[in-house]
């Protein structure tokens, strides 16, 4: 036998002038702003736990086992190896590993196990970390933290199901919950005939018992056109009874032991957060009980509804803030036309861009937390989170999609290729401004808020009065929103343009207050000038990029 000879070293193939391997990320030391935002917010208690965290959720392990969820996604299981009728759905284990790591460090239940002043902000915060490494497993954490509020409303019900849900165990089982050691919860509204008009729904609830109202048995019969998470615990769903529009827990396994009936018919194929499961649900006599008020569903969950809208600003965030540090970690490494990327004059210009939006969008996410601690006794407070949340979910997700897209185009070849973490990212940036209401569904929510609540307005010039005097642009987008508002006429037409308006003045504000006069002067500069068009990389000069852009750099 022949002895195999070594491979011969190919003589072109000496690797130069390409970044190191990121590594691990120190997702707390390593970013100034979302530090210095949850000390003035009133999370500073949280700051130990929040430190420990960023550097487990910022490993490059996780980062890692997030590829592998992604790469290889959820499958359907309807039946066992017998032919029994099981409604599972398989994961690979990367995705059981990341869901523990989630629950065993709070992240859906952070702000009800420590609820006190600020406690929403540091949930905010583990979420924003987390969230950098792998959204999908965000879906659960998100539904598992809003549904609370909702079940607070049906206490029989509530203190129940709430102790499971602030468990730090993460159980996948499929069994009741009776001998689980933690639970999920999810929701299910939308239907393929009413989409966001939930009051369109067909689903049907019939009384199993002369006893009707809240706490009594329904049996449900429809279908539900998306459920993520479908290996969720219980589920809070709408269907009509006898007194309208209802809402209804709806668990995986009945009080007496049984699989309840419901039925995954397909997995969504989409277009990112392919590590979550999102079905097809078909509800045929499904045992649920019913939650608040007969014919007060939509009331009921809204509730609900609000927090994963959070969720969906911090979310969004996070993809900003990890977009951003890859690109800054390529174009200080990488060497074009005799200087570093992160040198040349125009990068510098895309790079402070994306460092100004991405602090801006951390700023109005953590302001919102804050008015989310305060709202119960504080009618200001409560108002800023109403319409706040709304003006969030619809310009932080809107504008999330560019942004990452901007950073991927920073590595050039290298960003658009699977071996990156840039196409994930930016698969995954679409769904936060969908999920939860699309761009007109919260534009509307905030005309809602503006003509019903009497002090959502109020609470929102508020905050742009502390900044007065701050800033000559910020001043004068503050009059012309005064003058926008004072219209009535076509609001409803107008709702995209003065929701936009809303959101950037008070970003803006916020950074005038709170971040250094490089980051305020430059964000206020292009955001609130008259030339504007949202593309990145378009600041005017004068601008001190240098500063931005070390601020922004991790380490």
């Amino acid at each position: 036998m022949i002895p195999a000879k070594p491979l011969a070293v190919l003589p072109t193939h000496e690797v130069t002038n390409m970044p190191p391997h990121l590594g691990d990320q120190d997702l707390w030391q390593n970013d100034a702003a979302l530090r210095e935002g949850v000390a003035r917010e009133g999370g500073g208690w949280t700051e130990q736990k929040l430190a420990d965290f960023g550097k487990i959720a910022g490993a490059a392990e996780i980062f890692e086992k997030a590829d592998q969820a992604n790469r290889q996604g959820p499958e359907i299981r309807a039946f066992d190896r017998h032919g029994m009728r099981i409604n599972q759905v398989e994961f690979h284990p990367a995705y059981h590993d990341l869901m523990a790591v989630a629950i065993e460090n709070e992240v859906p239940n952070f702000a009800w196990r420590h609820a006190k002043p600020g406690s929403q902000v540091g949930h905010a915060a583990l979420t924003y970390m987390f969230n950098q490494a792998e959204g999908g497993v965000l879906c659960p954490m998100a539904m598992t933290y809003s549904v609370v509020p909702a079940l607070r409303q049906s206490p029989g019900i509530g203190d129940d199901w709430i102790p499971r849900l602030l468990s730090t165990s993460y159980d996948a089982r499929d069994i009741p919950v009776e001998e689980k050691s933690g639970v999920t919860m999810g929701m299910f509204m939308t239907e393929k005939q009413g989409g966001s008009d939930v009051r369109s729904n067909s689903t049907r609830a019939e009384p199993l018992a002369a006893a009707t109202g809240e706490g009594a048995e329904y049996r449900l019969t429809g279908h539900k056109f998306f459920c993520s998470a479908p290996m969720s615990d219980a589920f809070l769903t709408l269907a009509y009874s006898d007194g309208g529009l209802s809402c209804f827990l709806v668990p995986r396994w009945t009080p007496d032991g049984e699989r309840n009936s419901l039925f995954l018919q397909r997995l969504k194929e989409k277009l990112g957060n392919r590590s979550n499961a999102s079905s097809e649900m078909e509800l045929q006599d499904t045992w649920g009980v019913m939650v608040g008020e007969e014919g007060r569903g939509v009331r009921t969950i809204i509730d609900m509804v609000q927090g994963t809208r959070f969720y969906c600003c911090f979310s969004s965030s996070a993809l900003m803030r990890q977009g951003l540090v890859q690109a800054l970690h390529h174009t200080r490494h990488r060497v074009a036309f005799q200087k570093r990327l992160v040198q040349q004059p125009l990068m510098q210009n895309v790079l402070a861009d994306l460092a100004i939006e991405a602090e801006a969008a951390l700023a109005l996410t953590l302001r919102l937390a804050r008015a989310m601690d305060e709202r119960a006794d504080d009618e200001g407070a409560a108002a800023l989170a109403r319409i706040g949340t709304a003006l969030g979910k619809y310009w932080i997700c809107k504008r999330a999609p560019g942004h990452v897209f901007e950073a991927l185009e920073c590595h050039g070849g290298p960003g658009y290729v699977e071996e990156s973490i840039m196409p994930r990212l930016y698969r995954e940036a679409p769904v936060n401004s969908i999920w939860e209401g699309s761009g007109n569904v919260m534009c509307l929510d905030v005309l809602r808020a503006m003509l019903r609540e009497e002090a959502a307005v109020p609470a929102v010039l508020a905050e742009l009065e502390a900044a007065r005097g701050g800033n000559a642009a910020l001043d004068a987008a503050t009059t012309a929103l005064d003058q926008e508002l004072a219209q009535s006429e076509d609001l409803e037409l107008r709702a995209r343009g003065l929701t936009e308006m809303m959101a950037i003045t008070l970003q803006g504000a916020l950074l005038v207050q709170h971040a250094p006069a490089a980051v305020a002067d430059a964000f206020c500069a292009s955001r609130l000038g008259s030339r504007w068009t949202g593309a990145y990389g378009a600041l005017p000069a004068g601008i001190d990029f240098d500063a931005i852009i070390e601020r922004a750099v991790p380490g």
